[in-house]
């Protein structure tokens, strides 16, 4: 074969699992048709029907992965629960897939005894905890062939639903809970999976509720491109199947509204979430609970657009119907205090911001404990609201507390860890701490380039602020080339009259003097 023949040959092997059956089928059919190994590659993803079953003339046609496939299944008809497994299998990454997925579709003895039998006849590798199928025998189980009562269309279709139910079934209840963090990680693999091999026209509701949820975990993890990407899947599916104007859709759109946020993309979160307010205050009521979570996610975004005199007075009425409908220590009405808290922070009245903050942080304490996200944050607000009031010698405390929990419950790299690092560091640096402020900068920003990626606007905040301490301590050979290119990132990520990019322009005018 020419050079030109092996390009892609790296690739179709990858996608043949490694496994040197299918390798050796492929080279055989190569050098009988003449085809390079791109176009074999090709021909893969277009008929994988037709090529899974493809035997070169003069080759053993008994051992072509298809039919390897179909004899298994053929021997093991005493066990019919095999089958049934192995093509639900094929809907999820083919590494480290937890049994524990597999426990509602029979009882124990049974589902063992299947995965025993697969595992038997090499059709997947097992573990005491997990399971392992090579990717080629899922690509064999996912594609429908007529002629193979195995692998019937509505079987296989089957297997795709039962496999999206199961996962619905398994992701914890509350994202935000950092104890269930690990299994959301160990399910992410196989939800990527099972949605990169169906298609959107097969999604059902259960599959939108997966990626609804999913998309919340990302977005709360800084996954904000897989966030949105996965929301706006189930926005679609949502609006198919039951309407734009089911409750699901309206949840579903405001998830979506977050990810945006999340994403610092306020101009497309703002008019999302101001339409979906309307929207439910129109279908659900002004008082159904979802509106009041519209409301709030609202007001909270006004306030980060700096548009306090918005903000301020959405969040007071927020707060009032949240008293009113679940009493004053529901969870709702104390995320509803601890937003107004924060509009009046934004606004500079630390005189109500103050006060109104203690009395967050104490109801979170109380209520949910100190280690809690929903606590973090208050504390967070609190010792941020004290910088902002200049009083340096209680936030400073405050903030390196906070860091130490945030860090040991949430980890170093959570999106809101890092955010601490950077408020700490900027209130070193307003203490004239600069031996402290400048490495907590530089590291903050590494954290942040790896976790939300270069141009996120945190991370070009980051970059402005290290820039800035550079500009404080007298090195404009390290501030003024880190401004500039920040501002060459901000004007491209964010626009030329974006806040932060007119801030980061203003700075480097002062260092260039």
């Amino acid at each position: 074969m020419t050079d030109v023949d092996l390009v892609g040959a790296a690739e179709l092997v990858s996608e043949l699992g490694f496994l040197p059956l299918a390798i050796e089928q492929a080279g055989a059919f190569l050098r009988q048709s003449q085809l390079s190994a791109a176009r074999y590659l090709q021909l893969l993803h277009d008929s994988p029907a037709v090529m899974y079953d493809q035997a070169a003339r003069g080759s053993d046609s008994e051992r072509t992965i298809a039919r390897i496939w179909r004899i298994t299944l053929d021997t093991l008809t005493d066990t019919p629960l095999a089958g049934d497994l192995l093509r639900i299998l094929a809907w999820w990454a083919p590494d480290a897939i937890p049994r524990t997925l597999l426990a509602p579709l029979a009882g124990p003895v049974e589902v063992a005894i299947a995965l025993g039998a697969l595992h038997a006849y090499n059709m997947i590798t097992l573990e005491s905890d997990t399971i392992t199928v090579h990717r080629l025998v899922q690509a064999v189980a996912r594609t429908p062939d007529p002629d193979d009562p195995h692998r019937h269309a509505t079987d296989i279709n089957r297997a795709r639903d039962q496999a999206t139910q199961l996962l619905h079934k398994a992701i914890p209840a509350d994202h935000r809970a950092p104890a269930d963090w690990p299994l959301w990680r160990t399910l992410l693999p196989h939800i990527n999976a099972l949605t990169s091999y169906t298609s959107p026209t097969t999604h059902t509701v259960t599959t939108a509720l997966l990626l609804n949820e999913t998309g919340l975990f990302l977005s709360d993890q800084g996954d904000s491109s897989g966030a949105i990407t996965f929301h706006q899947h189930a926005v679609t599916t949502f609006e198919r199947l039951l309407g734009a104007e089911h409750a699901n859709t309206l949840v579903s759109r405001n998830g979506l509204a977050r990810a945006y946020e999340s994403a610092g993309n306020l101009a497309r979160a703002i008019p999302l979430f101001r339409q979906v307010l309307a929207d439910s205050e129109r279908i659900l009521g002004p008082d159904h609970p979802d509106t009041l979570v519209s409301r709030n996610d609202l007001a909270r975004v006004d306030m980060l657009d700096g548009n306090t005199a918005r903000a301020i007075p959405l969040s007071k009425q927020v707060l009032a119907d949240s008293e009113r409908i679940f009493g004053p220590d529901h969870p709702d009405t104390l995320v509803s205090r601890h937003n107004l808290a924060r509009g009046y922070m934004a606004a500079g009245d630390t005189a109500r911001a103050i006060p109104l903050s203690k009395q967050v942080l104490a109801d979170f304490e109380r209520i949910f404990g100190p280690d809690h996200p929903n606590t973090l944050g208050a504390r967070y607000s609190l010792a941020h609201t004290y910088q902002s009031a200049g009083d340096l010698a209680d936030a400073i405390p405050l903030f390196e507390q906070n860091l130490v929990v945030q860090e040991r419950v949430l980890g170093t790299d959570h999106p809101t860890t890092l955010g601490s690092r950077n408020s700490l560091a900027r209130t070193y640096l307003m203490a004239g701490d600069l031996a402290r402020a400048i490495p907590l900068f530089e590291e903050t920003l590494t954290a942040r380039e790896r976790v939300l990626g270069h141009n996120h606007p945190l991370t070009l905040g980051s970059r402005s602020n290290l820039a800035h301490a550079y500009q404080t301590v007298g090195d404009l050979e390290q501030a003024i080339p880190l401004y500039e290119q920040t501002l060459v990132d901000c004007e491209r990520a964010l626009g030329p009259d974006h806040s932060l990019t007119r801030t980061v322009r203003e700075n480097l005018k002062a260092a260039r003097r």
